[in-house]
């Protein structure tokens, strides 16, 4: 059987060191800012002439942290609790044959960086720092918008949203450009699914700091805020 070498073109990086509490589909949260960086091998302004004329991209790129050998034709969704299997086709689940997303985002800016060349700066990401990426390809609204389209077991679940309570004094150790990307990374409930207990505090690594939480019904709680 012939196979197909990806070659990573460029990385992309967020305020998220680990996978907990990235967006769980991509342009949930348009106030999360990241900035893509390419390859050497890949840093030719030429291959991005005319991409500043569309406001959205498509990004083609790796779940670098859930690669597998082996994979199930059935999943459990988070936001089904961990309960209910669907098939993996019919998700966005990770653990796949081969382990590519596929993420629309805003394109914010195509800049000339002093270091790295041409960058991308984008909003509405669902990745992890550093997360490599495969392709880009722009969005045809013409084409690529469905208005009419069904979400499938999805339809009842997008409009889940969490208050936040934050200190004030907590809140503001962030850059004050952070403040509106993380709490809509909270209200967006990071915790699994599955997991429902108030007393359990849980941690979100976001632009060098870790962020303590609890949830009690539908309001998460910042108990404390650390410096990593």
């Amino acid at each position: 059987m012939k196979t197909t070498a990806l070659k990573i073109i460029a990385r992309i990086h967020t305020d998220f060191p680990t996978k907990f509490g990235v967006p769980r589909q991509s342009g949930l949260i348009d106030t999360l800012k990241s900035m893509i960086i390419f390859e050497p091998e890949y840093r030719n302004p030429d291959a991005l002439r005319g991409l500043e004329d569309f406001s959205h991209i498509w990004l083609i790129w790796g779940f670098s942290e859930a690669e597998r050998d082996e994979w199930s034709p059935t999943v459990r969704p988070p936001r089904l609790g961990g309960n209910r299997r669907m098939g993996v086709f019919a998700t966005r689940s990770p653990f796949r044959p081969n382990a590519i997303g596929l993420s629309s985002v805003k394109l914010e800016a195509v800049s000339k960086h002093p270091e790295f060349g041409t960058v991308l700066y984008i909003s509405g990401a669902d990745m992890m720092d550093n997360t490599p990426i495969y392709d880009i390809k722009p969005y045809l609204p013409f084409t690529d918008s469905h208005p009419d389209a069904f979400g499938g077991f999805t339809d009842t679940l997008h409009e889940y949203k969490l208050e936040v309570n934050f200190p004030e004094d907590l809140l503001n150790l962030f850059p004050t450009q952070l403040h509106r990307g993380l709490l809509d990374v909270l209200a967006q409930d990071p915790r699994p699914s599955y997991q429902n207990d108030p007393e359990r505090i849980y941690g979100l690594e976001f632009a060098g700091f870790d962020v303590r939480f609890k949830v009690d019904d539908f309001t998460l709680n910042v108990c404390g805020v650390e410096k990593l």
